[in-house]
């Protein structure tokens, strides 16, 4: 069997992200060049979803696990910083999980510029689906995601930034 870009991609589709196990690294977009040299040995691309993320380890770990525990010998892995990631690059599959497992997915693309405005941002409660919600906190469980509360439901729920 020919071994493919595809195919790889579908084996990184297995690895989930170490902070949000419901999506895996594929769908949360870091995984983004993947060059396959011969049969043994690929090179991929990866980008941190922030320059500080403490998950980009373990990503790096899983990742190399699954291609040696899948027939290559050398792996090469490069951390990729520009382009810089984005929410742009979560896929809808990704935010539909995020938003069944509790956390609010963008809202919208990184153009959001409610802090310009001073207008608070309009987020959607995961739980009960109601806009009636506010900033508890810019930091939720994660540097990339932020705190609310739905004012609703009385539930408080981690809102995935837009980057």
């Amino acid at each position: 069997m020919k071994i493919t870009e595809e195919h790889i991609r579908a084996l990184l589709s297995e690895i989930p992200d170490p902070e949000i196990p419901v999506i895996s690294i594929v769908e949360l977009g870091v995984v983004r060049r993947i060059h396959l040299i011969d049969d043994t040995s690929i090179e991929l691309n990866i980008t941190p979803t922030y320059s500080g993320c403490p998950a980009m380890k373990q990503i790096e770990d899983d990742v190399r696990k699954k291609l040696i525990e899948n027939g290559f010998t050398t792996v090469k892995i490069n951390m990729v910083f520009s382009p810089a990631w984005t929410t742009d690059w979560l896929t809808e599959e990704a935010k539909n999980k995020l938003q069944k497992y509790g956390i609010a997915p963008p809202e919208h693309s990184t153009e959001d510029k409610s802090w310009l405005t001073g207008k608070p941002k309009s987020v959607t409660c995961p739980r009960c689906k109601s806009k009636n919600t506010r900033l508890i906190s810019q930091f939720g469980s994660t540097a990339c995601k932020a705190l609310y509360q739905c004012q609703d439901c009385l539930e408080p729920f981690d809102y995935f930034k837009c980057i």
